[in-house]
């Protein structure tokens, strides 16, 4: 049974990703697909990194960051992934507390601001 590969620009179109993104990945070492001539092809683990990659984005995790927590798994495997995991999570978490904490401070700021601005104006 042959595995489902995908071509460069199905890549693109099933993660919605730009060639320009998917080609900085591969430079990046984040994937590495099968090379035929000039045409690359993704079979299933490049599928999962690429997710995985995704995912890591979304959370606001740095390239780097991703393409360390993935080498973990190459080199020392699931169980040593899950416990980086765990570390990179809880930092990104702290990260992201004192975000919102900025945040929610700025909105209050400007809220004040407006108000008082439209009860001069009223």
């Amino acid at each position: 049974m042959t595995e489902k590969r995908l071509s460069f620009k199905e890549m693109c179109a099933k993660f919605d990703v730009t060639p320009r993104t998917l080609r900085y990945y591969e430079y990046i070492e984040l994937l590495t697909p099968e090379k035929e001539g000039r045409a690359r092809f993704y079979g299933p683990r490049e599928l999962a990194r690429m997710t995985l990659i995704l995912r890591g984005r979304r959370f606001g995790f740095a390239l780097e960051d991703i393409r360390q927590w993935l080498l973990i798994y190459e080199k020392e495997g699931t169980h040593a992934q899950m416990r980086e995991w765990v570390a990179l999570a809880d930092r990104q978490m702290e990260e992201l507390r004192q975000q919102r904490a900025q945040l929610d401070e700025t909105m209050a700021e400007l809220q004040q601001l407006r108000d008082h601005t439209a009860k001069t104006l009223a």
